[in-house]
């Protein structure tokens, strides 16, 4: 039945319209900013979950930036280390003269004297930071070794963890295994060999500490190298959650104007009805 009072066909195709154009405008809105969920109400539990692995990505950011410095830390007082190897090694050349006898034990004694102000250099100067690995006090502050992020980890819904790795210093100013101030002075052939064999402690000494030095600075960088990679997958899974599909969604835009377009037109036709019963008085 037709009516001038009421026109329920303008009113179906009215519903239809609005109906037509609320869904338009959540994907333009959901293309204009690439998530499909952006807020709670798109889909609550996404939205939390997507809110915690996002904290998390933030936290391993963090922890990457603490694994480089810690990398590079480790990375210059291991140079350090290593450079002392080599002044100690031109001293084992010298202590090894002055034990063959026929030398000027003086002149042998002065370089030896250089040299250690030389190590006494390094182990002032390799510094990265502020943080020196090679002094009894790392930085200033009383601490005897480095602490740095190395993960962060979260089990269930539990509160996340902070993992961390330590180096120690090797402290070339105490410890009695690197005593270099108070090595034996070369005055005659006996006192040669005595300090051969302190210098070969010495060596040895900064030998291993180098070594251990570099592998930290591997294990960091390997650790940030996965930590790197852990945050990129889950970037991929919260993207996979929430990020808008925009081949589907500008298809589904095609669409949706297409139905506004003839929802406007069934609108129009049923709004003329009542005109051509007009028509008929």
């Amino acid at each position: 039945m037709s009516s001038i009072n009421s026109n329920s066909g303008a009113a179906v195709a009215l519903q239809m319209l609005g109906g037509t154009v609320e869904q338009k405008e959540t994907v333009q809105e959901d293309i204009a900013t690439g998530k499909e969920v952006n807020t709670a109400k798109d889909a609550a539990a996404l939205w939390a979950i997507s809110q915690v692995m996002e904290s998390d990505v933030a936290g391993f950011s963090a922890v990457s930036g603490s694994l480089s410095l810690g990398e590079a830390t480790a990375s210059v007082a291991a140079v350090g280390a290593e450079r002392m190897t080599e002044v100690l090694q031109d001293m084992k050349q010298l202590t090894i003269m002055a034990s063959s006898g026929a030398v000027d034990y003086s002149k042998i004694e002065t370089q030896m004297a250089h040299k250690t102000e030389q190590l006494n250099s390094i182990i002032s100067s390799t510094q990265f930071n502020g943080v020196n690995l090679l002094k009894t006090d790392t930085d200033g502050t009383g601490s005897t070794s480095l602490t740095v992020a190395a993960s962060f980890d979260r089990q269930g819904s539990g509160t996340a963890s902070l993992a961390t790795i330590s180096v120690d210093s090797l402290d070339f100013e105490g410890s009695p295994s690197f005593d270099i101030n108070n090595r034996t002075a070369i005055t005659d052939q006996a006192s040669a060999q005595t300090a051969l064999g302190e210098i070969e402690g010495f060596l040895k000494y900064a030998i291993e500490g180098a070594a251990a030095l570099g592998a930290s600075a591997t294990q960091m960088s390997d650790q940030n190298d996965f930590v790197g990679r852990l945050a990129d997958s889950m970037k991929v899974g919260i993207s996979a959650m929430t990020d808008t599909n925009m081949e589907q969604a500008s298809v589904r835009l095609a669409a949706l104007t297409v139905q506004q377009q003839l929802g406007s037109l069934s609108l129009s036709i049923a709004n003329a009805a009542p005109n051509s019963l007009l028509a008929l008085t």
